[in-house]
């Protein structure tokens, strides 16, 4: 079996600064050690994905590498036992496709207790386009609600909300009830952050106006930020008493200049969101509900689907930050002999 070989994008690296990107054939004597073997059928695209792609070293410092930090499959062999061969499961975070293979080859190994089983009610077409953003999201709304905010509370504000993370948490919380203030640089994309749920959509600007001050006027119940940097500092400035401030981001900074105020006077609790290492039984528990109750309307708007060779303009396009929802990738159906 380890000779059997496979389609896969593999990033190179060309003397101390050169990358390169192909797809190409490779075998399963190239993959790590791991219990679990999965045929990959569906990956996805994320800014993570594009710094791999890219060579950065604060994510991928061994080459050659293949991206690719989500991946749906089906089990071809499990050492321990945890999966039965065909079982379909869900894999996305830890080190997937940041040193070790990821998705954007036909197989992965990895250890089993990675794995997550597909829940009932999603495909692994449907877990993919949810994916690490759309967990990432899921993880930040049952952080809003272990911290106390509720529906009638108030609004939410999402910053980034055109993005994975941000167009996936904007129709969560529709779907749990709460008013949502969807902020965005791309007022152009209005119509799509209303048809997700949306009550609102306001510029970057409306957010961040007067944000040098030392508190701003309450207005939010609570906040899901994906940017950071001054974004994150006048949502937090701008949160209710006893509100809660999820951050997961970092595309605007990943300085955080403030004074406490908010803190000490307004109660307002700053969460930090790691999808990366969640342990297992919140892993479980969350994509439960993206199968259930917090399912993503309209999947099928949040996606642009390509494969293996057309994954190079959706990295440019996810760099420049103009990616609208997600990007989904197709796996080649056949390998090589």
């Amino acid at each position: 079996m380890e000779s059997r070989r496979f389609k896969a994008l593999v990033v190179d690296k060309d003397g101390d600064k050169q990358f390169t990107r192909s797809v190409r054939d490779r075998s399963l004597a190239d993959l790590p050690p791991g219990e679990l073997l999965v045929r990959v059928q569906y990956s996805s695209l994320n800014y993570k994905d594009a710094l791999s792609a890219s060579g950065h070293p604060g994510v991928t410092r061994q080459f050659p590498h293949t991206p690719g930090i989500d991946a749906a499959g089906e089990v071809v062999a499990c050492g321990n036992g945890a999966f039965a061969p065909g079982e379909k499961v869900i894999v996305t975070g830890y080190d997937l496709g940041m040193e070790t293979d990821g998705g954007w080859g036909e197989y992965i190994r990895i250890p089993s207790d990675w794995a997550v089983p597909l829940p009932a009610g999603l495909s692994l077409r449907e877990a993919m386009i949810i994916g690490t953003a759309g967990f990432t999201a899921a993880l930040s709304v049952l952080k809003l609600e272990q911290a106390g905010v509720r529906p009638a509370d108030g609004e939410i504000l999402v910053t980034g909300a055109t993005g994975g993370v941000g167009s996936i948490a904007v129709s969560i919380l529709n779907r749990a009830g709460y008013r949502v203030a969807a902020a965005t640089g791309k007022l152009s994309d209005e119509a799509f952050l209303r048809g997700l749920g949306a009550a609102e959509v306001i510029t970057r600007e409306q957010v961040t106006s007067g944000a040098e001050r030392p508190m701003l006027k309450e207005r939010w119940a609570g906040v899901v930020d994906v940017v950071g940097g001054e974004t994150l500092t006048a949502a937090i400035k701008a949160t209710r008493y006893g509100g809660a401030v999820t951050c997961c981001g970092l595309v605007g900074s990943t300085e955080l200049t403030m004074n406490i105020f908010p803190f000490i006077l307004r109660g307002v609790s700053l969460i930090g969101i790691d999808s990366v290492n969640c342990p297992a039984s919140p892993r479980r528990l969350i994509w439960e509900k993206l199968a259930g109750e917090w399912k993503p309307e309209h999947l099928s708007a949040l996606v642009t689907e390509v494969s293996l060779e057309g994954l190079e303009e959706q990295l440019q396009a996810i760099l420049r930050g103009a990616i609208r929802g997600r990007v989904i990738v197709k796996l080649p159906c056949g390998t090589s002999a």
